[in-house]
């Protein structure tokens, strides 16, 4: 299958790139060209312009920041709609507030194509290896014609309702996640006056009831912070956590909700970054607060 790929940042490049290995023809596209590069070497072609990628291609999959950022890659001159893009599949992966998804699946499906959302679970690697958590919102036969793909992407895929519903459940499950490594943050903070090793520490939490799958995950990587030490890429960064906390509030207090606990790990994060940490992997919050006023 022909499909194309908006956005190269760390996400949409390694979906990029698991598309090639499953076999299909991927062409991309990226406001700078220099994160082609590595895709284009396994076997993908670059767009000149939005446009020119949903010309040649059946399906296209945008991975991008925010709501503007869809806006300017979907519409206007030169854009993903500029063409002739009747009976085409677009896929949205990117992590929006609910309303963002509605208004783009209109002006998708008025001009005439099929309009998915599905954002995702997991980090870069879980995408290498198709192994992401898809949550779907879209009509019944737009859901069916974009399942596929999106099962050689994922390890599991929701069809949660209408666009929107994967929005707002991509928001709620990553909820947890941001405000627990905040948390974690403020505990190895109390847990250090013990004066423990940090891969002592870490172990003794990967074996405790408050240890998350993502904990599990980074234990070495966060024990490399604490000691100091470079941990390598990163996977998620602090800045688009605080994007993505943002978007929390917003959607959360729209609906009603009283977003304590979000809005102090918003503050938290947005700490890190005015401290410098914004391209930091998000996992570094809970080195930032525990080494936070030593």
């Amino acid at each position: 299958m022909k499909i194309g790929v908006a956005g190269l940042g760390a996400m949409g490049a390694a979906i990029a790139a698991r598309l090639i290995d499953v076999g299909h023809q991927v062409s991309v596209w990226n406001r700078s060209d220099d994160k082609a590069k590595p895709l284009v070497d396994a076997g993908a072609t670059v767009a000149a312009s939005p446009a020119a990628l949903a010309d040649g291609c059946d399906t296209v999959i945008t991975m991008l920041t925010d709501g503007p950022a869809l806006d300017a890659v979907y519409e206007g001159p030169g854009g993903l709609l500029s063409g002739n893009v009747k009976d085409k599949l677009f896929i949205d992966m990117s992590t929006v507030p609910p309303k963002v998804s509605i208004d783009l699946a209109a002006k998708v499906r008025g001009a005439g194509a099929a309009f998915v959302e599905c954002p995702v679970g997991g980090s870069t690697a879980p995408a290498r290896q198709g192994k992401l958590l898809g949550l779907m919102g879209g009509e019944p036969a737009d859901a069916a014609r974009a399942k596929p793909i999106m099962e050689q992407l994922c390890r599991r895929v929701e069809h949660c309702g209408p666009v929107g519903s994967g929005a707002a459940m991509k928001l709620a499950i990553n909820l947890p996640l941001m405000v627990a490594w905040q948390a974690y943050g403020e505990a190895f903070a109390i847990a250090r006056t013990v004066g423990w090793e940090p891969k002592r520490l870490l172990d003794l939490f990967v074996e405790s009831n408050g240890a998350n799958n993502a904990l599990k995950m980074r234990a070495d990587m966060i024990v490399t912070m604490l000691e100091g030490r470079d941990p390598g890429a990163t996977t998620f960064s602090i800045a688009n956590g605080v994007k993505d906390l943002r978007t929390m509030v917003e959607t959360g207090e729209a609906f009603g909700a009283d977003m304590r606990a979000t809005k102090a790990a918003l503050s938290g994060f947005e700490d890190a970054v005015q401290q410098g940490n914004s391209g930091q992997d998000g996992s570094r919050m809970a080195v930032y607060w525990a080494d936070r006023g030593r």
